[in-house]
């Protein structure tokens, strides 16, 4: 692996896993990693019916302002992801910024998360953008429950779409 690859980049091999060996599992030693300024974006989207998404866009869901509540389950995902994902680091948040995009059929959610550290925080984005997605359901579920009390809600396209590092001191601290 290179220097600047990580646990889990393309760059490692098979045999350089690291969080499991020979039926131990145990957190990735970065203590000897210099700081880095990381940045990562994930994306995501719900299906939804025509209607459940005007009644979101007119803010007249039952269970409140769905979009506001979505960001901040987003946000405080992010900041506990590491309690939520086994042996994934708790890393300092710079930042968080939760975009939405919400269009006649589907809500689209993209989460960007920053950190100065020793490790990466696209985990942290990713759990930004299922969480936030997720709070979307639970407060429109209602509206989209079928005759029968099922749904044709989906959660889909979660991926990481940006991952950058860049040594500290690096553009303009």
């Amino acid at each position: 692996m290179s220097d600047d690859a990580e646990p889990g980049d393309s760059e490692a091999s098979a045999t350089e896993l690291t969080h499991t060996t020979d039926g131990d599992a145990q957190m990735v030693d970065v203590t000897g990693k210099p700081d880095s300024r990381r940045r990562a974006v994930a994306r995501g989207e719900i299906r939804l019916q025509e209607s459940t998404v005007a009644a979101v866009r007119a803010d007249e869901v039952d269970k409140g302002d769905v979009l506001t509540t979505a960001r901040i389950a987003a946000v405080r995902a992010v900041k506990h992801t590491w309690e939520t994902i086994p042996l994934c680091h708790q890393i300092p948040i710079g930042d968080v910024d939760t975009a939405f995009d919400v269009r006649d059929d589907r809500i689209a959610l993209r989460v960007t998360v920053a950190t100065t550290g020793q490790t990466g925080c696209e985990m942290e984005a990713i759990q930004g953008v299922t969480t936030g997605l997720s709070t979307v359901l639970d407060m429109v579920k209602a509206a989209e429950k079928d005759q029968n009390g099922a749904y044709d809600t989906e959660i889909g396209g979660v991926e990481i779409v940006e991952k950058t590092k860049r040594p500290v001191g690096d553009g303009g601290e």
